[in-house]
């Protein structure tokens, strides 16, 4: 045991620490602190994104150097979006914004009211959307489900980025090559993967996926429209059942954000079996991945599988 000539000794250093500890959280939550913190935070390039491919997109090309908002709360349906004020007062002090015209009508309103100091990347434009679906409501616009289409976006999020903020340009060009590497493999994997499938019409939920399907190869059969909002009459559920009988299709493919009863039905009707194949539009907890990457690749397998592919 210490003898009492040693304990004021302790005491005193003891005292001293607990004084230099104080010092330091007093600094960390000094006035000075918080602005330095606030000065760090607007120095980020403001974009709005109306949903999440485009925002994802940002997210890898900005990086630390920009502060993302995404219009559309995690799961939800992004053709339905409607900004709230607090969305409009963000969106209008954006630097960047990323849209898709006609995927998101509310969002395209705002869009259009756009100032001439904001540069406004429209994915539709860049990545050249084309009118694949086959129920008359124009373009399909799931364009990022096509990983070359996405790479060139990718390419002009990069753009956009390094006129709004010259002194991260390099950054900005680097972060989107190195995406853009990941997308090209991606695309590799798909060529490869999709290249002998025993079938080649795949069924989905709604026609999400005519791009991904025009770069691989396949035929898509939609039960619903480009909109999945749009609901099939039962002359319609009957065609696609035809086809899924006449053609040997065995998986019916629904999705993570819509409602999966009138493929379901076609299922029941015609003994195909149900897997998910997600349109990337959002990252639920039902998604077979957290990011864009991770998604892609868990429909690559589901494909794989419900194709028959070798």
């Amino acid at each position: 045991m210490p003898s009492r000539r040693h304990l004021p000794r302790r005491a005193h250093l003891v005292t001293a620490l607990v004084a230099l500890t104080t010092l330091a959280v007093s600094a960390c939550g000094s006035p000075r602190a918080a602005q330095e913190a606030a000065e760090a935070a607007s120095s980020k390039v403001p974009v709005t994104a109306g949903f999440y491919p485009l925002a994802y997109a940002a997210q890898r090309v900005g990086g630390a150097a920009v502060a993302v908002f995404d219009l559309t709360k995690p799961g939800a349906e992004p053709h339905d979006a409607e900004p709230t004020t607090a969305d409009v007062s963000t969106l209008r002090k954006s630097q960047v914004l990323l849209t898709v015209k006609g995927f998101q009508p509310a969002v395209d309103a705002l869009v259009a009211q756009a100032t001439t100091e904001q540069r406004v990347v429209d994915a539709a434009t860049v990545a050249g959307a084309v009118d694949r679906g086959t129920s008359g409501e124009g373009a399909d616009l799931h364009f990022w489900l096509d990983p070359i289409r996405f790479s060139a976006y990718v390419a002009a999020v990069a753009d956009a980025f390094a006129a709004a903020d010259p002194p991260h340009a390099a950054a900005y060009r680097a972060n989107a090559e190195a995406f853009r590497s990941e997308l090209a493999a991606l695309d590799a994997a798909y060529a490869t993967g999709l290249k002998t499938c025993a079938s080649r019409t795949m069924v989905t939920g709604h026609e999400a996926f005519g791009y991904l399907a025009a770069r691989y190869g396949l035929t898509q059969v939609g039960i619903a429209g480009v909109n999945p909002e749009q609901e099939p009459s039962a002359k319609d559920l009957a065609a696609v059942a035809e086809t899924v009988r006449s053609v040997g299709v065995r998986t019916i493919y629904t999705e993570t954000l819509v409602e999966p009863k009138f493929a379901q039905t076609v299922a029941s009707s015609t003994g195909a079996k149900l897997a998910v194949l997600d349109p990337v539009e959002g990252i639920t907890d039902a998604s077979p991945g957290t990011d864009y990457l991770q998604v892609m690749r868990a429909n690559l397998a589901a494909l794989r599988a419900g194709q028959q592919c070798s």
